[in-house]
C-alpha cells in the first residue's frame, strides 16, 4: 500500500507478519530479542547505546546499528517482559517503522510472532522496501535457523568435557 507524500508522490507501506519457532520457553527466549541478546545469533548485529542504562529493554532506550551501508536508529517503545518487545526503527532517507516480537509457549519452547510495519521515507526508497517485503519469509527462516544454531552452540559449550 502506498501513501501520498508532498507533490503527490507515493511512498510504500508494508505490514509484514510471520512466526518462527524457538527451542526455549518464552521467559528464556525473550532475551534473544533484546538489543544485546540479538548479538548471539544475528551476524553483524552490534548495537551501540547512546545513553546506556541499567535495563536496555526499558521503553525510551535508544541505540544504533550498522549493517553494511545501512545505518539505523532504534528506540524501544514497548516491553512486556518476558513475552513482547517493540521497537521503532529509522533508517534515514529509506524507511521508518515499528518492529514487534511477541512470544507464546509451544510444545517445543516458544513461537515468536515477528511483525514489521514499515513506510518508505521517499518514493526512491520504495524498491528497497518492496524487496524486503518480498523476501520476508526467507528473512524469518534465516532468523529461525540462526537462533537454532546459536542455541545448539550454547548447549555444546555448556556440556561438561570428558572427565
Amino acid at each position: 500500500m502506498a501513501a501520498p507524500v508532498g507533490g503527490g508522490a507515493l511512498c510504500l507501506r508494508v505490514r509484514l507478519a510471520g512466526e518462527i519457532e524457538v527451542a526455549l520457553p518464552p521467559d528464556q527466549a525473550f532475551g534473544l530479542f533484546t538489543p544485546s541478546g540479538e548479538r548471539e545469533w544475528a551476524e553483524g548485529w552490534d548495537p551501540v547505546f547512546l545513553a546506556p542504562g541499567a535495563d536496555e529493554t526499558e521503553p525510551g532506550t535508544v541505540f544504533t546499528t550498522a549493517h553494511g551501508e545501512r545505518r539505523a536508529t532504534w528506540t524501544v517503545v514497548g516491553r512486556e517482559a518476558p513475552i513482547a518487545i517493540s521497537y521503532v526503527t529509522l533508517t534515514p532517507g529509506e524507511r521508518v517503522g515499528l518492529v514487534t516480537v511477541r512470544l507464546r509457549p509451544s510444545a517445543t519452547g516458544s513461537i515468536a510472532g515477528v511483525g514489521y510495519d514499515l513506510t518508505a521515507l521517499a518514493p526512491e526508497a520504495n524498491p528497497g522496501l518492496q524487496t524486503f517485503a518480498d523476501h520476508y519469509p526467507h528473512f524469518l527462516e534465516h532468523w529461525q535457523d540462526a537462533i537454532a544454531a546459536a542455541l545448539a552452540a550454547r548447549a555444546h559449550a555448556q556440556k561438561p568435557g570428558p572427565g
